[in-house]
This record gives C-alpha cells, sequence and structure tokens, in this order.
C-alpha cells in the first residue's frame, strides 16, 4: 500500500507488504496491451475453432469447461422470439449420441451436479455452456470435451424432443413473469427503444414457447451454430495443455465448416439527447425504487491509456458508492439505499446505471437527491481524502487478488477467457495489472476521477424510470426534477460535499491482554484450541489454501427461544437497530472510511438457539477484525430518537412489501401449518411495530455480545500462529468477563421451540392475487431421528435428500416435461440442541408448475417418492448421489468455508463432551459408514425410517394459486382428502431488507433454483 501518502495514516496505519516486490512498469499511455491471452494455449483449428488451454490446481482433479457460442437472441426473426434459449435447453436433452438427457445423467453420474456443475446461459448476444467436471480418471476429460462437441454441432430437434422441452421452458417463462421480471422487462425495453434489442429479450414470447416448429428451431441452430462463432475453454487440474489441445482436435477437428456461413451483424442502439422517463406501476413491487441509466459506446480496451481511464473510472464508483452509504444513514434519509455502477449490457452499449430504494411517496426526493449528488460532483468534484480512500479501496483489492494468483480458481480464469472471446477483453495476467496499478493509481487526480461524473448527465441518452406499488407521481414529476436539478447546477448552487471527521483508531485504549488458562493439540485435524484468561475457547486450524484469506466464528447457546411473548417483537429487533447505530462503537458511514484500504469484515446474527459473530479478513488485517470484535463486545449501544425512526420506518415499508407479494400468504401457511401458532412463528405485522421498544432492543443486543466465557470462537485461514496469538491474547482474551455470567446458557437447559408436525395429510390452497398467474408448491414430510442413531441417520438424511431431489426432477421435468427445477431442503432445528432426545425437523420438495396441473404433479412426486420406498433405486441412482456426494466433498476440503463449518459443527454436535478431535472423528466415521453401507436396499431402508411409511398417510402440501382462477383439477385435488387446518394463516415473517432493482443482462440460467 506504498501508493497512499505519508499523512495519511489513519487510512493505511498498517500497510502490507505484498507489493512491495513489484516494479513499477515502465510504459507509455499509448502502449497497446497484449493481444495474446496471458497464461494460456491460445488457438484455432482449421475450422474455425477457438480454443483456450490452461493448466490450473485450483481445485485439484477438477476441470472448468466452456462453449462459449457468439449467437443470443437478438438474431432471432420474429416467429423464432425465443429460440436461441429453446437450442439451448434441447442441448441438454437430445443430440445425435445422446437422448433423453442421457448427457445430464452421465454427468451426475460422474460427480458434476446439475445446475451446480452443467449449466448454461443465453443472453442477446451469446449462448454460453458450461461444465465443471471431475479429471482424476483419464477418460472423464475426453468424453465431457464431447459433450461440448455434440452442443456445438449435432443438437437434435424433433417434434418428441421439442414436445418434452417446452414444458420447462414455459415454466421458465412463467417464472420470470414476476414483478422484478415485469419490471426489469419493462425497463430493458425502454433503454433498448429503437434498437432490435429492444424486442428480443431471450425468454422470448410465450407464442412461441408454445407453437414454434422443430424447422424453425433446426434453421436457426443450422444458420448459426458454426465453429468460427465458437470456443471452448478448458482450464483445469491438466497434466499438460498440449495433450488437452489433442482432445478438443479429436472431437472437434473432424467437423466440416460451413460454406460462406453468414457473418454475426452489428445491432445498433440509438443515442438520444432528450431523457426518456417513465413511471412504472407494480403492484406487487417489493417497495418504491428509481433507476437512472445513461448509455455511452463500449469502448474495447486496448492500451495502457485505456487501462488508466477504467482506474479513474473505478475510482469514481467507488468514491460515488461512498457517499451514497453516507447519504443513506443521514438523518432525513432521501433514500434508503443508493449504489452506481457501470457495465457492457449488450455488444455495443456501455450503461452508467444508479438506483436506490425508497420510502413510499418518496421517489421524487429520491431521484432529486440521486441527480444533486451527480451534479454536485461535477460542480466541486471529490475531495482528496475520497480519493485516497478510493485508492486505497483499489489498491487492497488488487493486492488479494496478487496475493492469491497462485490460487485463482478454475472456474474464474476460464469466465476471463470466455469473455476475450466474446467481448475481447484482454486477459493480461494478475502480476502486470498489479503493476500497472502500482505504476498508475497515484497519478490520478481528484478532477480525473470526477470527469467521469459527465456520463450521469440526462442528455446522455438517459433513461429515468420510477416504480411504485401504487401511483403517487407523474412523469411530469420527473421532468419537474430533472429541470430543477439542472438550473441549480447551471446556478452553481450546490454547495460543496462535507467530509465528517473520522477517528485514527478503532480501539481507543488498548485492552489489557489475557492469558492462556489451557492448550491442546489437536493433531488429527490439525487445529490447536486455547482456553482464555476470560473463558472464551478459541479453536484455530492454519491452512494454505488461499493466502489472503482467514475466516473466523463465534458462537455462544442462548437466542431468541429464551424470550417471553411480551419482549419477543423487539428483541427480534435489536440488531436490525444496533446496525443503524453502530454495533462496533462506530456509526456505519464513519466505520467505512475508517476500514478503507483494509480487508475486514465482521457480521452479528442472532438465532432461536444461539448468537454468533463472524468474520472474514486479510492475514495482515486480522488485527483489524478482531478490534470489531473487542468493540462488539465492549459498546453500549443506546439508541436515539431518530435511529429508531428511520429503522421503524425501514421496518413497515419491508412489512408493506412483503404484504404486497402473492407469495407470503403461501409461505405463511405454509409455516404455520408445519410448524404450529407459536409467537415465534407469526409473521411481523404494522401494528407489531409500534410494540417495539427500542432501549429493550438494544438492551438485548448488548447482553447478547457481552459475557466472553460462554463463547467458543473457531478461526481458519491463513494465520501465523507467532503473528496471531498475541492479537488472540489482546483482543478477544482482553474482552472484559462481566462479575456474573449474563445470558450464559447450557445447551440442555435452553427453551424449545414448539414444533408440531400434523399428524395426518392435509392439502390446502392459498389463493393470493396477482398480476400474472404463478404457482408454487410445497410438499413436506415429519422427520424424527432417533437418538441412538443419530450420527448416521443426519448423514444418511443429507443422502437421501438429494437422491429424492434428483428423482423427482428425472420424473417431473425429464420424463414428464412439465416443472423447470425441483428443490429438495432438510430443516432438523425443530427442538432444542440438546444431547439427548430425538431431532425433529422436516423434508420439503418444492417446484414450481403451470397451475391447472399442480395437482398431477403433486400425485406424481408422491408415486414416485413412494416407490423408492416400496422398490428402492436402482444402482446407478445410488452411485450417483455417492459420486455428487463425494465429489463435493473433496472440492470442500480444499476450502477454508468447508473446514470452519465441519470444526463449528464439531462443538455444536450432540456427542461433543469436550473433545473437539474426538467428536470430529466421530462425525467423519459416521460419514464414511454411511457410504461404504449405502446400497439401493439401504437407500430404501432409509426413506421408509426417515419418511413416513407409506409416504402417502402422513404429509402436508400447499399450492399457490391465483386468487381469481377456479381450476377443476383443485376441485378434485381438495376433496381427494380431508382437510384439517385453522383459518388463521400466519407464520414469523423476518424483516427483510429492501432490494434494490438492479438492471441485469436479462440472462436465463439453466441453473436449478435451490430453496
Amino acid at each position: 500500500m506504498d501508493l497512499l501518502p505519508v499523512e495519511s495514516p489513519q487510512i493505511l496505519s498498517k500497510k502490507k507488504h505484498g507489493l512491495r516486490s513489484l516494479k513499477l512498469v515502465n510504459a507509455n499511455l499509448d502502449d497497446v496491451l497484449p493481444e495474446q491471452p496471458y497464461g494460456v494455449d491460445y488457438g484455432r483449428l482449421d475450422n474455425g475453432l477457438t480454443y483456450y488451454v490452461r493448466c490450473n490446481s485450483k481445485p485439484k482433479m477438477r476441470a472448468a469447461l466452456t462453449l462459449a457460442v457468439k449467437v443470443g437472441s437478438v438474431l432471432e426473426e420474429e416467429e423464432e422470439r425465443g429460440v436461441a434459449h429453446i437450442v439451448e435447453h434441447l442441448a441438454f436433452s437430445a443430440t445425435t449420441k445422446y437422448t433423453n438427457h442421457d448427457i445430464v445423467k452421465f454427468l451426475e453420474s460422474i460427480g458434476a451436479e446439475f445446475g451446480a456443475c452443467q449449466n448454461a446461459i443465453t443472453s442477446a448476444d451469446e449462448t454460453v455452456y458450461e461444465l465443471f467436471v471431475p479429471v482424476d480418471k483419464p477418460e472423464l476429460l475426453s468424453q465431457a470435451i464431447s459433450v461440448l462437441a455434440e452442443f456445438g454441432s449435432e443438437v437434435r430437434v424433433s417434434e418428441d424432443d421439442l414436445e418434452k422441452e417446452r414444458g420447462a421452458v414455459m415454466e421458465e417463462y412463467r417464472g420470470s413473469r414476476n414483478a422484478n421480471g415485469r419490471m426489469q422487462d419493462a425497463y430493458w425495453v425502454l433503454m433498448m427503444e429503437g434498437s432490435k434489442y429492444a424486442e428480443r429479450l431471450p425468454i422470448g414470447l410465450e407464442k412461441v414457447i408454445r407453437t414454434v416448429s422443430p424447422e424453425i428451431v433446426k434453421k436457426f441452430y443450422k444458420k448459426w451454430y458454426h465453429l468460427q462463432n465458437m470456443a471452448v475453454i478448458a482450464v483445469g487440474d491438466f497434466p499438460d495443455a498440449q495433450s488437452v489441445i489433442e482432445l478438443i482436435r479429436t472431437h472437434f477437428g473432424d467437423k466440416i465448416p460451413a460454406v460462406d456461413p453468414p457473418l454475426i451483424p452489428h445491432f445498433s442502439v440509438p443515442s438520444h439527447e432528450e431523457p426518456r422517463f417513465s413511471s412504472f406501476v407494480e403492484s406487487e413491487a417489493a417497495g418504491s425504487a428509481v433507476m437512472i441509466s445513461c448509455k455511452i459506446l463500449a469502448n474495447e480496451l486496448k492500451t495502457v491509456k485505456d487501462y488508466r481511464n477504467l482506474l479513474a473510472e473505478s475510482m469514481f464508483f467507488h468514491a460515488m458508492n461512498q457517499r451514497f452509504f453516507k447519504i443513506s444513514h443521514k438523518k432525513d434519509l432521501p433514500y434508503f439505499s443508493c449504489s452506481a455502477a457501470a457495465d457492457v449490457i449488450v455488444r455495443p452499449v456501455k450503461a452508467y446505471i444508479m438506483t436506490s430504494s425508497c420510502k413510499q411517496n418518496g421517489t421524487t426526493e429520491a431521484l432529486e437527491s440521486m441527480l444533486t449528488e451527480v451534479a454536485r460532483v461535477r460542480i466541486h468534484g471529490f475531495s482528496e481524502r475520497e480519493i485516497l480512500i478510493a485508492r486505497a479501496l483499489l489498491m487492497s483489492e488488487i493486492e488479494s487478488a496478487y496475493l492469491e494468483r497462485d490460487q485463482i480458481q478454475s472456474t474464474s480464469l476460464r469466465d476471463e477467457y470466455t469473455q476475450h472471446f466474446l467481448r475481447n477483453e484482454p486477459v493480461i495476467g494478475i502480476e502486470y495489472e498489479a503493476q500497472l496499478h502500482k505504476t498508475l493509481l497515484p497519478n490520478i487526480s481528484a478532477s480525473e476521477v470526477s470527469k467521469y461524473s459527465e456520463n450521469f448527465r440526462t442528455s446522455c441518452s438517459c433513461v429515468i424510470k420510477t416504480i411504485e406499488p401504487q401511483a403517487t407521481m407523474t412523469v411530469d414529476d420527473l421532468k419537474a426534477v430533472v429541470l430543477r436539478v439542472n438550473s441549480l447546477e447551471e446556478e452553481r448552487s450546490i454547495s460543496p460535499w462535507d467530509d465528517e471527521h473520522i477517528p485514527e483508531e478503532i480501539v481507543s485504549t488498548m485492552p489489557n491482554p489475557g492469558h492462556i488458562v489451557q492448550q491442546f493439540e489437536h493433531s488429527s485435524i490439525g487445529v490447536t484450541e486455547l482456553i482464555l484468561s476470560n473463558g472464551m475457547r478459541v479453536c484455530y486450524k492454519c491452512t494454505d489454501y488461499l493466502d489472503d484469506q482467514v475466516l473466523f466464528t463465534g458462537f455462544s447457546y442462548g437466542g431468541l427461544s429464551e424470550l417471553p411473548e411480551c419482549e419477543y417483537f423487539s428483541c427480534s429487533m435489536g440488531l436490525t437497530i444496533a446496525g443503524e447505530i453502530g454495533v462496533f462503537g462506530y456509526r456505519p458511514s464513519m466505520l467505512m472510511d475508517m476500514l478503507a484500504g483494509k480487508r475486514a469484515e465482521v457480521g452479528t446474527k442472532l438465532g432461536a438457539y444461539m448468537r454468533s459473530f463472524s468474520g472474514d479478513c486479510s492475514p495482515s488485517d486480522l488485527e483489524t477484525a478482531l478490534q470489531l470484535v473487542y468493540q462488539l463486545f465492549t459498546t453500549n449501544l443506546e439508541p436515539g430518537e431518530e435511529d429508531a425512526k428511520i429503522v421503524m420506518q425501514m421496518a413497515e415499508e419491508s412489512v408493506r412489501a412483503q404484504e404486497r407479494d402473492p407469495y407470503t400468504a403461501f409461505a405463511n401457511r405454509v409455516r404455520e401449518l408445519n410448524y404450529g401458532n407459536s409467537y415465534f412463528f407469526r409473521p411481523i405485522k404494522i401494528g407489531d411495530l409500534c410494540k417495539v421498544d427500542p432501549f429493550k432492543a438494544c438492551e438485548y443486543f448488548n447482553n447478547c455480545f457481552k459475557d466472553p466465557s460462554s463463547f467458543t470462537v473457531v478461526i481458519v485461514g491463513n494465520i501465523d500462529p507467532a503473528i496471531a496469538c498475541p492479537l488472540i491474547l489482546q483482543y478477544l482474551g482482553g474482552i472484559p468477563r462481566p462479575y456474573e455470567p449474563i445470558m450464559n446458557f447450557t445447551r440442555d437447559d435452553l427453551r424449545g421451540l414448539p414444533f408440531t408436525f400434523p399428524s395426518a395429510v392435509i392439502r390446502e390452497v392459498v389463493h393470493s392475487p396477482m398480476v400474472e398467474a404463478q404457482c408454487s408448491v410445497q410438499l413436506c414430510f415429519p422427520v424424527e431421528l432417533k437418538n441412538e442413531n443419530m450420527m448416521e441417520d443426519v448423514h444418511m438424511v443429507g443422502f437421501t435428500s438429494k437422491l429424492l431431489e434428483t428423482k423427482i426432477l428425472q420424473a417431473l421435468r425429464f420424463k414428464h416435461g412439465q416443472i423447470y427445477s425441483a428443490g429438495v431442503s432438510v430443516f432438523l432445528g425443530g427442538n432444542k440442541p440438546s444431547r439427548v432426545g430425538n431431532i425433529l425437523g422436516d423434508i420439503s420438495v418444492n417446484f414450481s408448475c403451470d397451475p391447472d396441473i399442480s395437482s398431477t404433479l403433486v400425485n406424481l412426486a408422491l408415486d414416485e417418492i413412494l416407490r423408492l420406498q416400496e422398490e428402492g433405486p436402482s444402482d446407478d441412482d445410488v452411485s450417483t448421489i455417492l459420486e455428487i456426494e463425494q465429489r463435493a466433498h473433496e472440492n470442500g476440503l480444499q476450502e477454508n468455508y468447508y473446514w470452519l463449518e465441519r470444526i463449528l459443527h464439531s462443538y455444536q454436535s450432540r456427542i461433543y463432551a469436550g473433545d473437539v478431535g474426538a467428536a470430529f472423528k466421530v462425525q467423519d466415521e459416521g460419514r464414511s459408514k454411511v457410504r461404504n453401507s449405502l446400497t439401493p436396499v439401504a437407500a430404501q431402508s432409509a426413506l421408509k425410517r426417515i419418511l413416513p411409511f407409506p409416504c402417502k398417510q402422513q404429509y402436508t402440501v400447499v399450492i399457490l394459486m391465483p386468487q381469481a382462477s377456479r381450476f377443476k383439477s383443485l376441485k378434485s385435488f381438495i376433496r381427494s382428502v380431508p382437510i384439517q387446518y385453522s383459518r388463521d394463516a400466519k407464520i414469523l415473517a423476518a424483516i427483510a431488507g429492501f432490494a434494490v432493482l438492479a438492471l441485469s443482462l436479462w440472462k436465463r440460467s439453466r441453473s436449478a433454483l435451490k430453496s
């Protein structure tokens, strides 16, 4: 961090050393950046196919593969609207060598899970197929590349193939027609007005999806899918690159290029001086929002000067977003959140985008504040302090990347080479990028950075759109705001930005260090455990997976379940109110500046049975992260009137947003039906907010993080014990222990939540008002794991839930073609985490579908589960599940997050009795025992034991349906079983933050949605 002047010690009191050895680049601004992508074997076959191959061992024995195709929805004719996306679906369904989704089954059989490891994306300009596969067996890579070759030229388009896939595509289309989808689509059309892009959303038209012929789909595929429009990218743990190139040549080299194939046309997007306005009313919107976008030509990055400009632009957005964050935390805030960014949205166009979420009736105020702030920068520029902070943030980001340059994930490198092919983005290598940062950043001035505010002028092809649940303003109101701000700018009547004073140190008075009372070495898992003098237990594991990462989590038993009903609503708001005040002793806007240039984050969580804090930092910033933990435990929060007002206002907006959401009534009924009607599960209503006592909320939060003796802290990452241990003793050991225990619970003494799953079958329909018809299904079964078989059964639940998900997806999508995705989720938190007693919970199946066939699909899912219970899965089914789990486990063993979670689970498991190594071993042995014994018969037995048997004798089904619809199928559905339920649909609806509607690229992904 040598770039920052010495007069700024408060910004960078502890300098990093990662970039000190790097020499400055003696580069002329007109020097051309290397066209050859760095670190990769790059070339082209004789038939026109481009390839990129790079050896990379992160993760070990894995390869990230891509077939990138410069073909997207903008190439479609009117009768083809949606065909580019249909081709992408058909590629996984049927090719010359594979049929009936055999590609999916093959890839899953080698551990490449559908959705997570085999995926595809269609956008306006391109289609990208992605695979992530194991390569520990020589034949696997060859088979995976052969699959890409099938995608490229062998997709089969028969009448039967197309009919099987229409339902899945149609369900994806239906899913896109929710509030966010409608708002995004409307904004896209407004932005792209006058260009072909405006009429070529990748999802296409419903009419085309339902009726397009195989001949039209085949014509589009044959016309545009040519080798010169494609690239194969392979990055992975290969013994050498040349052998991979030979595999690509083997599978693609004999494909004959087309004679005179059509060139990919260029589609322009017209500019416009006058801004376009839209006041969009969306009754299901999560809240009110303002979006401003300004379009400019997307220039290619070719020279050092272009790279310098990119750095200056990045500094602009860092500085701008810092201001927006501070404004959102002021009194009389004009918006709840606001951010700015730039992105290439289609091949010829880059957009500067600002989005904000605001209170109801507050869109004009938010718009005026956003435009005024950009105008303020145009008039007065950024301060030197703001530029120093932006520079420090960029240097921190590049230094982290540089330190981990030999540990980059193969998927990240693959994505870089994909963009080189599709967008001609240079790949110059992290070392050269770090040198350019070190050379160029110190000389970028505040005035240069401020000039990028010119791109947000309303005369720069600007589109201004507001979104409201109910109309409160008009387009004329928006125009009046623009005229008013423009007038203030012309008169230079906008005052300069006022920087607040920032303290230099996070901890003003250093604590007295604690000492180690006991130390244990658990060599079997490579961890050291310390018992500190204040009673805190600290466990650390040194790893070398990532050079610039340290993760930690501290937890203590005792949470919201201990509260009486009269205190629950107030205390459950404690985290939200404390967050607005500043849980580390400083307001969030102030702390943001204090942490500039450092990579240290700490967050808190209050759960039913536990409270916890978690952190992520650079090894060089471990001291800063532990200082934040010290501040968390020693700060006494007291809410001001304005703090409480802001939080309550945000909470009220959030509750109203949930009430507008069609899914709220559905989620409420699911929770009430399955978990009971306790106050803990009831949703917060507007009336409940009036009962919240901010002082009680803060008092509860203060007590949650007051007594260090009740906390266990696990630290995993690139730590040097000689450096880390003194810091642990200083800031964790230095936390004062209260004279009397505070919230010091044992796990066996906790209050359990009321959990009563229905004893019979209940099938219900929840009707909710909707703008466009949506249908969601949740099928749920009770689970009770006996204490005597706990370890094995917990692992068995994981295997069987994955088996259920795979087989239900095969039945409902691949066989019947009626859903887009299905998820199976497990909940095992139905009772307190004591060492005795059974575990209660549930397993739920979730999918969305056509409302007309929802009951039929529920019955098909039940039939498939019953079949598995009565007949058992096949050998191939079990082998696939074992392979997927093993591959995920192997990947996890190379990740700090995985080890952190496993060690935490060892402490929290019911077999933990003071020896974390022993608990870890028992858990590991439980996994191995289940894996070694998992046969079709064992899986069948587990399904009978874990789920009710037969499964049709005890379950709940809740279906969300449009309120105005009356479907015949529902009558038979409801009459088929007795209905037993209360009419009060109530659950706990957590206060959700406002979603800022950012401009997306409208890419349609095939990835299975996990719930």
